[in-house]
């Protein structure tokens, strides 16, 4: 993947640099479409929109053609400050977590990209995940002057299972062509945004390849629902070494969802990138 740099973007400057840091931002497993260069420049792609994200003097500079829409991406209407107040009167540990990655901001993602990429991501690491929907925007995503577009639901569900296990999917081909052709034909995506957050994760699990984690990844990235909290094998890891109680693991969401209630997306993002990177 290449870093794009374009004539006649508009540029705007992200001024809140405690809480804005594009490299946690892309580097904390929320996204999968961004280029990062050794300076500290990234290019992100989100559906078929593109920005080039880089520090200055004057805080953090977006150069894109879509302002508004990046604008809503970041998350810039949203006092992280605040957020960060409330999670540490609500557990100590995030003192640390939330210094360590206070840059981190949720990413609103368009929904079918999101959808698309998590079944990707499952039991994946996030090299090989990348390489795959690389592939997939290249072959079937439309060209713009800055690289591919995600593909559009029609033309991802005209492809069969061999196109995606061909691009490096494995068994997840099977339930990508099954899921673009049920997005494309008869699942009603708006009708999530106006479900409550229990019946949207059990809708997004009648889709192949959506089990309880990526459905709640879902609902976090694509949809905006911070009354989830998306379990791994590092937030396992943190419920074992900060807040073991002997709950199943099978229990472990409910657990944190129950402390941290709204705010509980903040905290897992905030947890799951701090333990990840100082436990190596």
């Amino acid at each position: 993947m290449q870093l794009f740099f374009l004539r006649n973007m508009e540029t705007f400057f992200i001024k809140d640099d405690v809480h804005f840091n594009a490299k946690d931002i892309f580097e904390c497993g929320q996204i999968f479409r961004y280029v990062k260069k050794e300076e500290g420049v990234y290019g992100v792609f989100s559906a078929d929109k593109y920005a080039i994200v880089s520090p200055s003097p004057m805080g953090w500079q977006i150069q894109t053609k879509d302002r508004e829409y990046f604008r809503h991406f970041f998350d810039m209407d949203t006092c992280y400050g605040d957020i960060i107040s409330r999670l540490i009167e609500l557990s100590p540990i995030l003192k640390e977590a939330t210094e360590y990655g206070k840059g981190i901001r949720i990413l609103k993602q368009d929904l079918f990209e999101t959808i698309i990429s998590f079944i990707i991501s499952a039991n994946n690491n996030i090299k090989r995940i990348q390489l795959i929907i690389e592939k997939l925007c290249l072959y079937l995503g439309e060209k713009t002057p800055y690289g591919y577009a995600f593909p559009t639901k029609k033309t991802l569900s005209s492809v069969d299972a061999a196109f995606f296990r061909q691009i490096g999917a494995g068994y997840r081909a099977d339930y990508l062509q099954h899921t673009a052709k049920m997005l494309f034909n008869d699942f009603d995506l708006e009708q999530l945004k106006s479900m409550d957050t229990a019946s949207a994760r059990k809708k997004l699990t009648e889709l192949k390849g959506v089990g309880a984690k990526v459905a709640d990844c879902i609902l976090l990235f694509g949809l905006s629902r911070y009354d989830v909290f998306p379990v791994d094998i590092w937030i396992k890891k943190v419920y074992h070494k900060y807040y073991e109680c002997g709950l199943p693991h099978s229990q472990i969401a409910d657990f944190f969802v129950n402390k941290f209630q709204n705010l509980s997306g903040f905290a897992q993002q905030y947890l799951y990138y701090y333990l990840r990177n100082i436990d190596k």
